[in-house]
C-alpha cells in the first residue's frame, strides 16, 4: 500500500466508525454495519453514490484494518445492541467504499462467524474477475453484487469504474461465482433516469440476470442525495416496466424504491453514534429527530454537529437528509 492509513476517531480498535447500527434495512432487517474500508477507497465512482464522490480510486485489494481490530469492534457494538434490547439479523459489510478491496475480507468473515449471527456483503461486483475476491465471498452467508448495465459505455457512464476494469471479465466472474457460491445471492440494480434505464437495456440485463440466477433481483432508485445533482430516479412507468421485464425473465424481482425506515440504533454516545451511521447511510430528518428523542438529545446536538463541520445537511427529493462530513486528516492519498 502507498501510505499508512490513519485510525478514525476511537481508532479500528473501538466500535465508533467500523461498527455502526443496527441500522433498518430493506432486505436484511436488522443490520450491524461493518465499515471495512477507510472513506471512499472505491473501484467505483457511482454518479449515484449516496456518500459522494469517491475520493480514492483503486481496484487491487490491500490491507486496510487489523481483522482482529475489526472483531473487537463489531463485539462491541454487538455486545451494546444486546444490552440496549435492539436485535441484529446479519453483520453486513457495507463500508464507505468497497468492501472487496479489503485483502482480509474472508479472514474477518471467519472471525464473525462464532458470533452467530448471519455474515452478508454488499459489494459492487466491480472486482469478480479475481478468483481471490471470489473466494472470500464464498465465506459469506448473504451476498449482493451490482449489476447496473450489461453494456459496457452504460455501465462506464453510470458506475464511472477504475480504468483497469472491464466489464466483460467483471460478467463472466459473475457467472462463475454463481455456479459454485452455496449462500443467498442476489442483485441489486440501480435505475437512473437516461442513463441505464432505457428498454433494451433493460431486455438486456433482465437475459443475463437470468442466466446468472439470483434468489432475488432487487430494483432500486436514487432515494438519498447522489454524488453528481444530475441524477434522478426514472418516471414511475419506467420503473414498472423495468420490474416486469426482469420479472418475465430472470424470476424473483423485489422493489428498493421505499424509504427504510426510521429504527435506527442507539448503542453509546448519542454523539457517536449519529456520526457512525450517518458516515455510511444518510439519515432523513424525521429519523434524526426520533433518534434524538430515544436518546434524550435536542436538535442543539445536531446543530454542534453542523457548525463543527461534523456533519452536514443535504436537501433531495422534498427532505432534508442528514450526513457525516469526511475530515482532512482522516486519510491519506493512496
Amino acid at each position: 500500500m502507498g501510505s499508512i492509513w490513519r485510525r478514525q476517531s476511537g481508532g479500528p480498535g473501538g466500535s465508533g466508525m467500523i461498527a455502526f447500527g443496527p441500522v433498518p434495512s430493506r432486505r436484511l432487517g436488522r443490520s450491524l454495519g461493518i465499515n471495512n474500508i477507510p472513506p471512499k477507497v472505491c473501484s467505483y465512482a457511482c454518479a449515484y453514490c449516496q456518500l459522494g464522490r469517491t475520493l480514492n480510486m483503486r481496484a487491487t485489494p490491500t490491507t486496510f484494518y487489523n481483522p482482529w481490530d475489526i472483531l473487537q469492534a463489531v463485539q462491541a457494538k454487538a455486545i451494546g445492541a444486546k444490552e440496549s434490547g435492539e436485535p441484529i439479523d446479519y453483520l453486513t459489510f457495507v463500508p464507505d467504499g468497497e468492501p472487496t478491496l479489503d485483502i482480509n475480507l474472508g479472514r474477518e468473515i471467519a472471525l464473525l462467524q462464532p458470533l452467530g449471527i448471519p455474515v452478508a456483503v454488499i459489494s459492487n461486483a466491480s472486482l469478480m474477475a479475481r478468483d481471490d475476491v471470489r473466494e472470500n465471498l464464498t465465506k459469506a452467508d448473504w451476498v449482493s453484487l451490482k449489476v447496473d448495465s450489461t453494456r459496457e459505455a452504460v455501465w462506464r457512464r453510470t458506475d464511472r469504474p477504475h480504468g483497469s476494469l472491464h466489464l466483460d471479465a467483471i460478467l463472466s466472474g459473475l457467472l462463475e461465482f454463481a455456479q459454485t457460491y452455496r449462500g443467498r445471492l442476489v442483485t441489486e440494480t440501480m435505475l437512473v433516469a437516461g442513463l441505464n434505464d432505457g428498454e433494451e437495456q433493460i431486455e438486456e440485463l433482465a437475459e443475463f440476470l437470468a442466466r446468472l440466477k439470483p434468489a432475488t433481483a432487487y430494483l432500486s432508485v436514487p432515494i438519498r442525495p447522489p454524488a453528481e445533482p444530475w441524477v434522478h430516479s426514472p418516471d414511475e412507468p419506467v420503473i414498472v416496466r423495468a420490474y416486469q421485464t426482469l420479472s418475465r425473465k430472470a424470476g424473483p424481482v423485489e422493489y428498493l424504491i421505499g424509504y427504510e425506515g426510521n429504527a435506527f440504533a442507539l448503542t453509546g454516545n448519542v454523539a457517536e453514534d449519529l456520526l457512525s451511521i450517518t458516515a455510511v447511510h444518510p439519515m432523513r430528518e424525521d429519523a434524526v429527530s426520533q433518534f434524538l428523542a430515544r436518546g434524550g438529545a435536542g436538535w442543539d446536538l445536531v446543530r454542534g454537529l453542523l457548525a463543527a463541520g461534523q456533519l452536514c445537511e443535504i436537501p433531495f427529493e422534498g427532505h432534508k437528509f442528514y450526513l457525516r462530513k469526511l475530515q482532512r486528516g482522516e486519510r491519506d492519498d493512496v
